[in-house]
């Protein structure tokens, strides 16, 4: 544990304590948010992200001490291990290194070195590497000569000692450490291809980029590309350079013996250890790429669930269509479903769309409609001109204010047909269950997105092009850290939502929704412990993330955790807020009560840490505050700009889509998402866009180049 603990604290450069805190909380059983959020004294403040971050190396770093035991312990059961072998093991800080050392005692199957020591050639190969041979080598060989053995000549036996030298050479782990080396700072990544037809991968037919800055989204798209057979893919590197490199290592000043050492150290770079080195950095690359691509879709998909909810509205949700005609789902501003319809609004006869006008009017003036929530997908051209119309005819008909905001609607029709919709709306037709998914992504976007994968929200980059397990994985951890900021209401929370929050897993969130159906609504925090299999540990960690607005206690309805309810009611005392205040919840002058006292002293009194009071603090003045209502809120529009009328130099304000590596895509609302390319994101430099901007931020851009017939608008956010 030791070696582990100063890796974490140099890697992370935290304290010992630190290190040694967040450690014993781990393997207590606690999750990440309940870590970050209610024992920063312990952790000395680190955010979930960094604890996220040190569990994963945790395990790494466990998964690397217990492959050197086995390593160690199977070098062992050959009766080869030296201390040497056994100091340059735990030594290694990658499992890379301990396979490299483990290489030459690892059981091999049948290679051209292992049939020549079973022809009883490793004396032979031993002799000529050693460099002390004296005499005709050739005259030598002939002693292995053995109709047997199959050896039937001095050449063949040199031959096969050459095989065995050209392996002993490949498993040496400081040649290989070195050439990876090599490779890695001075290797080339070459691509080459050719299709008649035009393909994604044009631009890799004739490539080059070095190992060492191929960047992330580069490297699954030429994965892609090979994979598709349209690219092939080699490392390359300078041979003469590793070749140079073994001679000064192998060869001996041996006339004699020399030259078959430089046939075995020519065969052994071509056929064995560049080709294994080009796998391992390939597989390196892959997993650079793959992490990239992780890290970008974790930030997006963290900004989109965190984005501003629209709450105390009545929203109609609308999903546009041709043929099959726009589903429409109206909500009221709890996100209750009130009414639904479809209408043929963008396609059949004139009469058609103006019935289903018509029809869309009466149910924005019947249910007093405030926004309409626009998917983007097919139709939503057309629907935007129909609504603007609508908005237009209503503002003049009934000085009726209504806006509309157009919304991602990846992923709605995988909730459509999920058993979590078909649980949720049973006598709702498929088709309009996308509809009411789109209305509620506006009213309150991390309630409904927590029901689709992750996966299927559309923010990530080459998402298909990464392992499955390791992008759940991360992103799951995404959700729960955003699902933990927020808090969940216990009264209302779906199975799906409830979920994600510390300490819950599907089976407990079923049988908390099962308590509720039985035992009505609940009252309290504390009622959560008669739920089955919710025990103490489990109560511990998600109680601080539920919200119980129906309870007595208004302590209930805060992130304040049970455990410091004590704490929290005395500091109201010391600070002499009356019964009246507390029923009223008026701590709006609580800074001015708190202004001239030590907080460190007022923490000791209070038997509790300074981040847990002021944490305390912060959530009595605003009790049941949502993070995300600081967060700007979406663009309510009422007219369209058309991409004919873009013109470079306009100015326009846009929401953020989304990120890649290579720059931001932003809804300037014409249907098309114009780039703002890294180069001009910023009159700084910027290393990654990530950086500069998140999914769902209002920026300020002006149009560099619109090209209407390939469908692209590039932007700029540099001040021009």
């Amino acid at each position: 544990m030791g070696n582990i603990e100063s890796r974490l604290i140099k890697e992370f450069e935290i304290t010992k304590e630190q290190a040694r805190n967040v450690i014993e909380l781990l393997d207590e059983g606690n999750t990440v948010p309940f870590i970050a959020r209610y024992r920063k004294e312990r952790t000395g403040g680190l955010d979930d992200i960094i604890l996220r971050n040190f569990t994963e190396r945790l395990i790494y770093l466990r998964n690397l001490e217990e492959r050197k035991a086995d390593v160690i312990r199977l070098i062992g059961e050959q009766e080869k291990l030296t201390e040497e072998i056994q100091q340059s093991i735990n030594k290694c800080e990658t499992l890379t290194e301990i396979e490299d050392i483990y290489r030459p005692f690892k059981p091999k199957k049948r290679t051209r070195a292992t049939i020549a020591i079973e022809k009883g050639l490793k004396p032979l190969a031993e002799v000529i590497f050693s460099g002390e041979f004296k005499g005709d080598i050739n005259e030598y060989a002939e002693k292995f000569i053995s109709k047997e053995k199959e050896v039937n000549s001095a050449l063949e036996a040199l031959q096969g000692a050459g095989d065995i030298i050209s392996e002993m050479i490949s498993d040496e782990a400081d040649y290989r450490k070195w050439i990876r080396a090599l490779v890695h700072n001075q290797g080339i990544v070459e691509t080459k291809g050719g299709s008649e037809e035009s393909t994604p991968y044009e631009m890799y037919y004739e490539y080059k980029e070095g190992v060492r800055s191929i960047p992330p989204h580069r490297i699954l798209a030429i994965n892609r590309g090979e994979n598709s057979k349209v690219l092939s893919v080699k490392v390359t590197a300078d041979n003469d350079k590793i070749i140079q490199y073994l001679r000064n290592r192998c060869l001996k000043g041996n006339n004699e013996t020399d030259k078959y050492i430089e046939q075995s150290i020519v065969d052994s770079v071509k056929r064995l250890i560049f080709p294994s080195i080009e796998r391992e950095i390939r597989s390196e690359l892959t997993e650079k790429g793959e992490m990239g691509a992780i890290e970008i879709f974790k930030a997006n998909l963290k900004a989109l669930l965190m984005q501003s909810p629209i709450k105390g509205k009545v929203v109609l949700g609308f999903d546009p269509a041709f043929r099959t005609g726009c589903k429409i789902a109206v909500l009221d501003d709890t996100g209750k479903l009130l009414d639904t319809d479809t209408v043929y609004a963008t396609a059949g006869s004139k009469d058609t769309m103006e019935k289903s006008i018509g029809i869309i009017k009466d149910l924005v003036i019947k249910h007093n409609v405030e926004v309409i929530s626009l998917g983007n997908g097919t139709a939503s051209r057309e629907s935007e001109e129909i609504l603007a119309q609508i908005i237009k005819e209503l503002k003049a008909e009934c000085s009726k204010d209504l806006y509309y905001v157009i919304v991602s609607e990846a992923g709605a029709s995988v909730y459509s047909a999920s058993e979590l919709a078909s649980k949720e709306y049973p006598d709702i037709n498929v088709s309009i269950r996308g509809a009411i998914s789109i209305g509620r992504r506006l009213q309150d976007p991390l309630a409904e997105l927590v029901k689709i994968d992750p996966k299927a929200i559309g923010v990530g980059q080459y998402q298909h092009d990464v392992a499955p397990k390791k992008l759940d994985e991360s992103l799951k951890g995404v959700v729960e850290d955003c699902v933990n900021a927020v808090g969940v209401d216990l009264n209302i929370a779906t199975p799906s939502l409830l979920s994600y929050i510390s300490g819950i897993n599907a089976s407990i969130a079923q049988n908390i929704v099962a308590y509720r159906e039985e035992n009505g609504k609940f009252v309290a925090r504390k009622e959560l412990l008669k739920v089955k299999r919710l025990g103490a540990k489990a109560y511990e960690q998600c109680a601080g993330f539920l919200r119980v607005m129906e309870s007595k206690e208004f302590l209930d309805n805060t992130s304040i955790h049970p455990e410091s309810y004590n704490a929290t009611k005395k500091l109201l005392g010391f600070l002499k807020y009356s019964k009246e205040d507390l029923k009223s919840l008026n701590f709006k002058d609580m800074d001015e009560r708190i202004k001239d006292i030590n907080l460190h002293s007022l923490a000791e009194n209070l038997e509790i840490g300074v981040p847990t009071l002021r944490d305390i603090i912060k959530e009595i003045k605003k009790p049941g505050r949502d993070p995300r209502e600081e967060l700007p809120k979406p663009i309510l529009k009422t007219g369209i700009v058309e991409m004919s009328h873009l013109k470079p130099g306009m100015k326009l304000m846009g929401t953020v889509r989304n990120v890649s590596d290579f720059g931001a895509f932003v809804d300037i609302g014409v249907h098309q998402d114009g780039l703002v390319h890294i180069s001009q994101l910023s009159d700084k430099f910027v290393k990654h866009p990530l950086d500069v901007v998140k999914v769902g931020d209002i920026v300020e851009v002006s149009v560099l180049e619109v090209d209407e017939k390939r469908k692209r608008i590039s932007l700029s956010m540099k001040n021009q």
